[in-house]
């Protein structure tokens, strides 16, 4: 069956449909990393836009369930060259062309994604539509196109209750440790040879609370702070502040999210009453850029964001380079920057924009970036390891 899909500048694409039968108006984005769709698919950052994917060849290992970053797949809209019918993994699942038929994604495939990708880039991220009917009206289509906003999608994917997800009891290469350098895990084990308790808790979160505000969290952010060791209680974005302080956290953490920051007037109300604590806070990119509209700084939207698994950021107090896995469309605006309340972190190689802050007299940092990384490389992954050790300095302060 023929698909097409239409941009709000007139462009047009013809293709072949794949996912589910239905027409959708969404943002279109484009992911540039070569491996983990199905991470993509799941990242509740992506809900109220369509994805295209600019490797060639998509659902080549299929579905493999085990993956997903949440309980269902987020965007409005899937794009690629090329789909894979016939998966090659043994740890497969189902077909991406099934997931999509069961979750009621539609997409489309066989249009030149490379072309659809220079124009977003060029003329910057624009509204689309995805459609199989051949007999499309642009004259009705495109003053819906221009007229859509995503909204407010936080409400959408945050979870609707509380709940705990227990530390990791292991202490083998699959538990708190996982990850570090061969130096930490010596270290570790050296701590436990030599009874000292304080060499152990830098290395590890066990013992420590963590109140992780779910603005559209993925999975592997809950995950990557419970394999150190720490306690994780969930908390949905409309939570107040002052429930989480009356639960005496040792640290708390904002997740990444969709949408406009700005949108969350009421989720901006409470974090600066989170900021107003003495709390130990590590935010990531939406949970960054909240935290920077609540202490008096500003965001714009990029051109056509960074949203793939590599991305380079340097961190301005080592030097050190990462390379990271980032979803964004929105970034702190650095020039209405206070460097009383914070300082610029992390800077992005290829464009020069904010990539995290440092703030001024508190046990606060933040990232743009995704330093739990599925998809991606985890360079930064050793940021949960700085979290864990503010908060053992701010619980033993």
């Amino acid at each position: 069956m023929k698909a097409f899909l239409i941009l709000e500048d007139g462009t047009l694409f013809e293709g072949i449909h794949i996912g589910a039968e239905r027409e959708i108006i969404s943002e279109i984005v484009f992911n540039t990393s070569m491996a983990g769709y199905l991470e993509v698919l799941t990242d509740p950052s992506y809900a109220g836009q369509a994805v295209c994917m600019t490797y060639p060849l998509i659902g080549n290992y299929g579905i493999c369930k085990d993956d997903m970053e949440s309980s269902r797949p987020w965007p409005d809209g899937f794009i690629v060259r090329e789909l894979s019918r016939i998966p090659s993994n043994f740890r497969c699942d189902m077909t991406i062309q099934q997931f999509l038929e069961e979750n009621g994604i539609p997409g489309i495939a066989g249009i030149d994604t490379r072309a659809l990708v220079r124009i977003l880039r060029e003329k910057g991220t624009m509204n689309g539509m995805i459609t199989t009917n051949e007999k499309y009206d642009l004259e009705e289509i495109l003053p819906k196109l221009k007229a859509y906003t995503t909204g407010k999608v936080v409400d959408l994917v945050t979870c609707r209750e509380k709940y705990t997800l227990s530390a990791a009891q292991d202490l083998s290469d699959n538990g708190p440790v996982s990850g570090s350098s061969q130096f930490k895990k010596e270290a570790y084990e050296r701590g436990i040879r030599e009874k000292k308790p304080s060499m152990v808790r830098e290395l590890t979160g066990r013992g420590l609370k963590v109140a992780l505000l779910d603005l559209g969290a993925k999975g592997n952010i809950a995950r990557s702070l419970a394999a150190k060791g720490c306690e994780v209680t969930v908390y949905p974005a409309f939570t107040t502040a002052q429930e989480i302080i009356d639960a005496k956290p040792d640290g708390i953490m904002l997740s990444n999210g969709p949408g406009d920051p700005k949108e969350c007037r009421e989720v901006i109300e409470q974090v600066k009453k989170l900021y107003d604590t003495d709390i130990t806070i590590f935010a990531i990119c939406l949970g960054h850029q909240l935290m920077a509209l609540a202490t008096g700084a500003d965001t714009y939207k990029m051109k056509y964001g960074h949203r793939g698994g590599n991305h380079p950021v340097k961190d301005l107090e080592t030097g050190r380079v990462y390379i990271s896995s980032q979803n964004h469309g929105y970034v702190v605006d650095t020039k209405k920057l206070d460097p009383r309340v914070a300082v610029p972190a992390f800077e992005n190689v290829n464009d020069g924009t904010n990539e995290g802050l440092s703030y001024t007299g508190k046990h606060i940092f933040t990232v743009q970036f995704h330093p739990e990384a599925c998809p991606g490389p985890q360079d930064s992954g050793e940021l949960f390891e700085r979290f864990i050790k503010m908060m053992w300095r701010g619980k033993n302060a």
